[in-house]
């Protein structure tokens, strides 16, 4: 029996994929359970529309993440941060800190999650972070630390 999941289905499958099953598993668990369809040729046509349309979403977004990406790669990102005499910062920079720079400086809202600090930083100068959009998407920040 061929079927249509609609969900993600463990040793099985993901969402519109199109699986062959057992007859029993197919019609006493899959359907009941709303985890499947049966691959009716109407449910085979809804099923490629379905993938199209989330084709057409997927490429979207990589645009507008690509302009995300070269608006953050422009230039670097200031961050004002309490020194001593000496230099050293009061602490470091956190990557709540860049979100925040980049919120105000850039105009984007980026989880802080996503943002890695490649070296830590405790002084004054310039320094690099990771920024991980996720699906293979990251580039790398450049961020100049001044004193406040």
């Amino acid at each position: 029996m061929q079927v249509i999941l609609i969900q993600d289905v463990n040793n099985l499958g993901g969402v519109n994929e199109l699986v062959s099953v057992k007859n029993g598993y197919g019609r006493n668990y899959l359907i009941p359970q709303k985890f499947a369809i049966e691959a009716s040729p109407s449910n085979m046509k809804m099923m490629e529309e379905k993938k199209k349309q989330q084709a057409k979403k997927e490429a979207k977004l990589l645009a507008e993440l690509n302009s995300v990406i070269a608006v953050l790669k422009e230039g670097a990102l200031k961050i004002g941060a309490k020194t001593g005499t000496s230099g050293k910062i009061f602490g470091s920079v956190t990557s709540v800190q860049i979100a925040r720079a980049i919120r105000d400086q850039k105009g984007y809202e980026i989880d802080r999650r996503r943002i890695t600090i490649i070296d830590e930083i405790k002084e004054l100068g310039t320094f690099k972070a990771n920024i991980d959009f996720g699906n293979g998407n990251e580039t790398e920040v450049e961020l100049e630390i001044v004193a406040e």
